[in-house]
């Protein structure tokens, strides 16, 4: 218990609900975000996909006037019939077509039915620094369009409708706040025309249809939210680990304990010592020893007594 003691210090407490937090951020926001983000992207590019393969359909036929439209209807490929309305043309500013600056131009569209929908011609470029080009006029007459059914942009409350350079601009594409700047009610939606369409400027391109990396993005942070606690529960183990060791060296009950470790180590020294004397013998080197003191007696040498044994000198 007072080894465990040493978590409910402040420092502790403090990296646990760090810990704890990251990983419910994790699980319950940044996955689930870039994983909502995946199913997103690919049920567009489903729309998309199917958009190709899917005959064209007239605009009343699909939405009711006045209606929302469906989010799965978006992308669809609609005809209208009707006359643009010039005078009440807006244009979306802060736009990027293919990574650079553009401007969106956007022009009310009267139905025969009475109806007003919003068609969005493409793009134009900036031609003196930040200021919007002029435009090509919209075709006098009726008309017949191709569009592509699409859904509005959501608003930014903080920014407000510009006039500038004599044009009236956006920051987005939506039908009301064009209706606003128009004073006409516009029909929920709008439509992004096609090449060779009536009065289309240029193209704006169809989103890629690849998955992006939403969903490697969001295994990482679930990966993430699994790491953070069992990384702690590692720390937590190696420092109850190392305060283990620091009480066994502390408490004197273990005194025998490490002097018979130290006899092992001795008892390994000295099997040591007699390996490296085994192994001079082996070398032909023989081991120091103590000189012995001379007889005080003479004594012949083996040679000598052999000697006077043969010539009977001691017969």
């Amino acid at each position: 218990m007072r080894r465990l003691g040493v978590f409910l210090k402040p420092g502790w407490i403090a990296l646990a609900l760090v810990v704890i937090g990251f990983a419910y951020v994790c699980f319950t926001q940044l996955a689930p975000w870039q994983l909502g983000k995946n199913t997103a992207t690919e049920a567009r590019n489903a729309l998309i996909t199917d958009s190709f393969s899917t005959e064209p359909v007239a605009l009343t036929d699909l939405v009711r006037p006045g209606q929302v439209p469906a989010a799965d209807q978006e992308w669809r490929v609609v005809t209208v019939s009707g006359s643009y309305l010039p005078q009440e043309q807006v244009l979306a500013r802060l736009r990027s077509v293919n990574g650079t600056a553009a401007y969106e131009v956007l022009t009310p569209f009267r139905l025969r039915s009475g109806e007003t929908v919003l068609v969005d011609r493409g793009f134009v470029r900036p031609v003196v620094g930040t200021d919007a080009p002029p435009v090509d006029p919209a075709p006098v007459g009726e008309v017949t369009l191709q569009a592509r059914l699409r859904l509005d942009e959501g608003v930014d409350p903080t920014r407000a409708t510009q006039d500038v350079s004599g044009s009236t601009q956006v920051y987005s594409v939506n039908a009301g706040v064009v209706g606003a700047v128009a004073g006409t009610t516009i029909s929920p939606g709008y439509l992004q025309l096609g090449d060779g369409a009536p009065g289309v400027l240029g193209v704006l391109p169809l989103p890629p249809t690849d998955s992006g990396p939403y969903l490697s993005y969001g295994l990482q942070w679930l990966a993430f939210g699994i790491m953070a606690p069992l990384a702690l529960a590692y720390f937590v183990r190696a420092e109850i680990k190392e305060r283990r060791r620091d009480d066994e060296d502390a408490d004197p009950s273990t005194t025998p304990e490490r002097e018979l470790v130290g006899a092992a180590s001795g008892g390994r020294a000295r099997s040591k010592e007699r390996n490296a004397a085994l192994r001079d013998a082996l070398a032909g080197e023989s081991p120091p020893v103590e000189p012995v003191s001379a007889p005080t007696e003479p004594v012949e040498s083996s040679v000598q007594a052999r000697m006077s044994d043969r010539y009977g000198k001691r017969r």
